[in-house]
Order: structure tokens, then C-alpha cells, then sequence
């Protein structure tokens, strides 16, 4: 297990943990989804929810050696089902989730900061959906939560990333700041949360979610699509096969 769990005053904290780029596989994508999923019916231990990482990078994507390494469609399947749930789980929590972003943040890390109520990053993160390169779409759903639709679209056709920065112009980043001080500015922020009234929160959490104009669960399901469309062309294979051989 490459994610690990500690829960005080009030905060519940994942920190995933999986040198060398971050990479993120099945088992600890469903193991975040049932962790968040478990704090919905713990509503005065988890006030809050932060998601961070120990590595230089927040989120390198979807572990494509793991998917390679399995057979026929399962390796496929087994990201997409397992992104799904885990950015599903975080979306709809009924605690907030806070998001802190050191250096990268790829494909399913986007997911994941797309899906969350606030973003904390270093002045070093950038974050890219590279799904194009690597035979795949998805989580331009969420992209579109941290920048305009246009900038998705070309990010998404290039793959281009974007800083930390820009996204605090866009007002999707709460904070940008120095590497060195995002662990205690974002346990800071979390503790802003975690000291108010845990019901009051919990059911603006849920205004705020009824109100949101689309489903993001079932645009992000559309996007998989064309995902397992790809896969069944053998174009995606192809280019994870690239990507590896690099």
C-alpha cells in the first residue's frame, strides 16, 4: 500500500507515497475511494479531508507499467474503474477535501484536484492531462474545473501543462507558495475548516453540490468512452507502448 492514512484533530490526512514518479495504480486509487467514502459516517473525527503526497511530485497519472502488464482489457478497465470511483468518492464526500500539489500533477492527479473543494500548490506544480500521448482520455471533466473550457481544449489536443500560477489567476488555486511551506499552509487551511461547526459545513458541502450545473461523475463517464473505444482500436495500446519504450 503506497497510500497512508492519519487522522487528528479533526483532519483526516492521505498521503500517498510512490517513488519514483508518483505513479498511481488500482489498488491504491480504491483504497483512497473507500478511506473517503468510510468518513462520510464519521462526521465529528473527520471534519476535513487533505490529500497530499510525499514525493517531489504530486501525481505522475495512472500507473501505465501496471496496466501493460495485465492482460487483454483488464489493465484498462481496472484504471478506469478504479479513477471513477476514487474521484467520484472525493467529489461527492460530505466532508470538504482539500488538494496540496507539490511539483507534477498528471492525469488522474488533475482528476483528483479537479474533484476536490480546494487546491493548495507550490510555486514549482504544474499540472497537464498527457492522456493523448498516452492512448487515453479522461479527466478533462475535471480539468474544467481549474481552467476554461478553451485552455482545456488545448491542453488537452497538446498536452501542455499549466503552473500553479496561472491556475491562481483563474481563482481554481487557493494558494500558490514556496515548496518549503506548503505542508503547514495547507494543514493551516485544513484547520480553518476543521474548527467550524461540522454540520453547518457538511450541509453547505451539499448545497454547494446540489447547485453545481452538471454531473460531473457521469461527464467524466462520457469521457471514458472514447477511452475504452481507443483501447478497443488497438490505438491505445500503441501509444502506451510508445510512452514505456521512451
Amino acid at each position: 500500500m503506497a497510500v497512508h492514512e492519519t487522522i487528528d484533530d479533526g483532519i483526516a490526512t492521505l498521503t500517498m507515497d510512490n517513488p519514483p514518479v508518483s505513479a498511481l495504480n488500482t489498488v491504491d486509487a480504491y483504497f483512497i475511494a473507500e478511506k473517503i467514502r468510510s468518513y462520510n459516517e464519521q462526521a465529528e473525527s473527520v471534519k476535513v479531508v487533505l490529500i497530499r503526497s510525499s514525493q517531489n511530485g504530486f501525481c505522475a497519472g495512472v500507473d501505465i507499467k501496471e496496466m501493460q502488464s495485465l492482460p487483454g482489457n483488464e489493465g484498462i478497465l481496472k484504471a478506469n474503474h478504479s479513477c471513477f470511483e476514487m474521484f467520484d468518492a472525493i467529489h461527492s464526500a460530505k466532508s470538504p477535501v482539500i488538494v496540496s500539489v507539490n511539483g507534477h500533477c498528471l492525469g488522474s492527479g488533475v482528476g483528483i484536484a479537479g474533484s476536490a473543494d480546494v487546491v493548495v500548490a507550490s510555486e514549482e506544480a504544474t499540472f497537464g492531462l498527457p492522456e493523448v500521448d498516452n492512448g487515453a482520455l479522461g479527466a478533462a471533466s475535471h480539468l474544467m474545473r481549474l481552467v476554461p473550457p478553451q485552455k482545456a481544449r488545448w491542453m488537452l489536443y497538446t498536452c501542455e501543462s499549466v503552473t500553479a500560477q496561472e491556475l491562481f489567476t483563474y481563482g481554481s488555486v487557493l494558494k500558490v507558495v514556496k515548496a518549503e511551506q506548503l505542508e503547514e499552509t495547507s494543514f493551516e487551511i485544513a484547520k480553518r475548516i476543521a474548527d467550524k461547526d461540522s454540520t453547518l459545513i457538511r450541509a453547505a458541502k451539499a448545497s454547494l453540490d446540489g447547485i453545481e450545473e452538471t454531473d460531473l461523475s457521469r461527464r467524466y463517464r462520457f469521457e471514458q468512452g472514447y477511452t475504452f473505444e481507443m483501447n478497443l482500436m488497438g490505438i491505445g495500446d500503441q501509444a502506451r507502448d510508445a510512452f514505456l519504450d521512451k
